[in-house]
This record gives structure tokens, sequence and C-alpha cells, in this order.
């Protein structure tokens, strides 16, 4: 019989609640025909889809990163503010397409504020100048009487939008990026970008643009610019048709963190630096199906995907002292947990895991013991399209565990995904130190087959199960059914 112990004395973190945040880039249905569509029945007077703005309501992001992704190394932001109409097309190289610029800055603002969303823009370092990065700054954030600041009232928002997190370009170390630097080169243009960016706006969190995390561009990119960045991005996607290769993929999670962490903190104590450096894990989900721009990266998902979505969690959960941002990749459409038509929409798989998470777990980390079944990788049975391989990190605990838990310690939840894809698995859940659950809700994510998918015939083939949890006689032991994901949410006397 499996175990999971938990000792609520021992508290690993806080959780932000930025962690379960969103990312939206002008790529295919993302932003167009996605969660703005001009003209539609189904929008409001913004071009705001009334339907998707609910169903993002339902996975409460409290932080949206935008425009890019790999558009906003060819974006110019001045293109996307003042009359509509006015606003040029242009050729947009990054994903091949014509971008018409009705959706710009106010447009995202004005977004985030009706949704209660904290903003969190990218500049643009690859076609773009330091100067047009710190008059976007002054143009969101500017106060006094001047050009940009005035420039932002006249287009109808006296008040500034007091926009705090700013990312130092995207994904500058690829081939494939607008404007691709060496590790080098990105730091020295990176930091005159930051010194003017914050002598700008001196409020504002920077976000350096990392890799994976592992890798020499991190560690030269950490050493040359910790002094300037309050946060290092790192981007991960993983995903195959392969149902051990796909659930397990996200251990990566947990050695990039913490081989990352590592080089930030090496670099603060070489450097003598007061403040902290954060994790930001802005781009992350499952994807492999659709890779081209023609594609649209309109990925279905079924439930082994769920699965891995859900794992990357537990990962951001487990280290929470470690990372304090994640954007999954992206809100709508494209690589998306919300999928639409021009009539309607339903729920992809992964919107479920994501749901869950941020409404049951709590605010603080505990420590977990987890004794189970292990799982061996071998790499002869990986497959991905993916370079990156795991099987060195194995083997695999069969159940995948995250516990949190509020202030006071008396509300509990248990994150477990069940990665054995054939058998059920009993486990005791035992606690350290005196405590008596007085009752318990399951919230459970499972079909009869992995491969399951939705879809706008079957909206709730895969979809949350939600239950009371039988208690006897104080003893907790619950059965994980096969490939699925639970979190048992328990009230602690």
């Amino acid at each position: 019989m499996a175990r999971i112990k938990i000792d609520t004395a021992r508290r690993t973190g806080t959780i932000d609640r930025n962690i379960y945040g969103g990312f939206i880039e002008h790529l295919g249905r993302c932003i167009y025909g996605g969660i703005y569509e001009e003209g539609s029945s189904l929008s409001d007077e913004h071009g705001f889809r009334k339907d998707v703005m609910e169903a993002v309501k339902g996975l409460h992001p409290p932080i949206l990163r935008w425009p890019g992704g790999n558009f906003v190394s060819g974006y110019r932001w001045t293109d996307g503010i003042g009359p509509v109409e006015q606003r040029p097309a242009r050729l947009e190289l990054a994903w091949h397409s014509v971008e018409n610029n009705h959706f710009g800055t106010d447009e995202f603002m004005r977004y985030c504020e009706v949704m209660n969303i904290e903003p969190y823009i990218c500049v643009n370092m690859g076609t773009g100048t330091m100067d047009e990065a710190r008059d976007w700054v002054e143009y969101c954030n500017g106060t006094g009487d001047t050009y940009w600041a005035n420039l932002r009232r006249q287009n109808g928002h006296p008040e500034p939008y007091n926009v705090k997190y700013w990312g130092l370009g995207n994904e500058m170390y690829g081939q494939w990026q607008i404007g691709h630097l060496s590790a080098e080169d990105y730091v020295k243009k990176a930091r005159e970008f930051a010194k003017v960016m914050k002598w700008t706006d001196p409020s504002i969190k920077l976000v350096g643009c990392g890799q994976n995390g592992w890798n020499d561009w991190d560690q030269t990119v950490i050493e040359g610019l910790a002094p300037l960045m309050d946060y290092y991005s790192l981007h991960l996607y993983t995903g195959s048709d392969d149902y051990y290769s796909n659930v397990l993929a996200p251990a990566l999670v947990d050695f990039a963190l913490e081989t990352c962490q590592a080089m930030i903190e090496r670099a603060r104590f070489n450097q003598k630096l007061d403040h902290p450096i954060h994790i930001a894990y802005d781009e992350w989900n499952v994807w492999f199906r659709q890779r081209s721009a023609e594609s649209a990266l309109e990925e279905r998902y079924d439930l082994a995907d769920a699965l891995a979505v859900s794992s990357y969690l537990n990962s951001f959960v487990r280290h929470s002292d470690t990372v304090k941002m994640a954007n999954l990749a992206q809100m709508v459409n494209v690589i998306a947990p919300i999928f639409t038509s021009k009539e309607d929409l339903f729920l992809q798989t992964i919107y479920h895991p994501l749901r869950i998470y941020e409404e049951q777990m709590q605010e603080v980390t505990l420590d977990a013991y987890v004794d189970c079944k292990q799982l061996t990788l071998t790499e002869d049975q990986e497959k991905s399209r993916w370079p990156q391989s795991i099987a060195s990190l194995g083997p695999f605990k069969v159940l995948d565990v995250s516990v949190t838990s509020d202030q006071q310690g008396h509300e509990l939840a248990i994150a477990v995904v069940n990665r054995d894809q054939e058998e059920d698995h009993t486990t005791t859940i035992q606690f350290a130190d005196p405590t008596t659950i007085s009752q318990g809700r399951i919230y459970q994510v499972n079909a009869t087959d992995p491969n399951t998918s939705n879809s706008f015939e079957h909206p709730d083939a895969v979809t949350v199960q939600e239950r009371q949890l039988e208690l006897a006689d104080g003893n907790l032991t619950y059965t994980f059914p096969a490939h699925s994901l639970t979190v048992l949410r328990l009230h602690a006397e």
C-alpha cells in the first residue's frame, strides 16, 4: 500500500497566486477570434467575447502576459494605439500573418481591468530600441506633463495603468527569434534597456530572458543581469503520443527550478546582492501535435495532457519558495484550455486541473513524504519531439504529490496525480503530528481512457467529478484511480 505522510509544521514556502497566470499572443486565433472578435454577436461593446470572458473568469488568472511570444520581437507598440481606423496593418514575420493592430496596449489594459487581472508586458528586444521600451513604460505609467503620458490621456486614459511587470525580450537565445542574440550580447543590450526602463519608473519589476534553467545561456545571463532583474524567466514545453513519456516529462520542471535557483543564489552571493530574484515560468504547457504557423497551434488535448499539466502545477507548488510567477501558454485556441468557434466554445481537458488548483490549493506549501511504486523510463522507451530527455531523472514515483494548507493549518489540500496507466493505488494518508480530519471533499479529473478528449460534440467527456470524502474512525485511506488527478480538500481540527 502506498503512503503519504504530511508534517504540518514543515512549511516549505508561501504560494504566490501569480503561478496561476496566463499568456496571450498575436498568433492564430488566440486574440482575434479568441478573446477579441469585433462585430460578433457574442462580443461586448469593446469587442471582447463575453463567453470567453466567463470561461477565463473560471480560471481566475491573476496575471496575464502579452503581447508575446515570438510576435513581440517584431512588434511596434505605437502601431496599436490611437483611433483604430488609423492604425496600420503590418506584415508580421514571426507567424507569417498580417497584424491589423486593432488590439493594442489600451485594449489589453481594458481587458485586464475588466477581468481584474494584473498586466505583464514583454518588450521588443528584437527590432525594438531602448527608446521604444522606455516610451512604452512612460505611456503606461507616466504621471507627469510629458509627451507619452499626455498621449495616453489624449487616447482616453487620464490615469496611469501602473503596469508593474515588464519582460526584457522573449526567447532571445533562439535562432527562430527576430533579433536573435548570444547570451553575452543579450546581457549588454538588456542592461541598457533595464536602466532606462527603471529610470523611467523605478517601481517596475523586470523579468530577464532565460532559456530552460540548466544551460550555459542561463549561467551567463543570470550572472550578467542579476543586479538589474527581479525575476528570471524560464520556458518549457513537453508532450508525446506515448503515455508515459507525456505524463512524466514535467519532471524537468523540478530539475530546472532546482538548477536555476542554484545559479541565481550563486550570483547573488558572489555579487553581494540583497534583493531577491525569483523565477517566472512565463511560458509552459504540453505542446507537440500542432507545431506550424499554418496549423495556428490549435492543439486538441486529452486526459493524459491534463495529467501532465497537473504535474507542472505540482512542481510549481512544491517550489513555491522559488517560482513566484507562471504563465500557461496560451489562453484561447492556441495551445489553450479554451477552444472557440464563431458560435460557441468548449473547455479542453487541461482547463479542469488549472481551475481546481487555483480554487482549492491553499497558501502554504507543506513538505510531504511519498512512499509508492516507482516507474522507470529508459532512453529507448522515451518518445518525444522535444530535444530534452528525462530518462536520467528517474525513477519516477507513480504518485506525484503536492500539499498545501492555510496559515492556520485548518484547511488542507492534497493534489495527487496517479500516473500509472493501468493500476489504482490505495494510499494511507498520515500526519506527523496529531491531526483529526473532520470533513473532506474530493475533486477528480479522470476518464476510462487517457486518450479521451473534449469537443464541441462531447464537451464534458473529461470534466471534474466532485463528491464528499467518506471518513472512517479518523483513518484516512484513499484509492487513487489509474490515470487520474485527485485533489482532496480536508478540514482539520
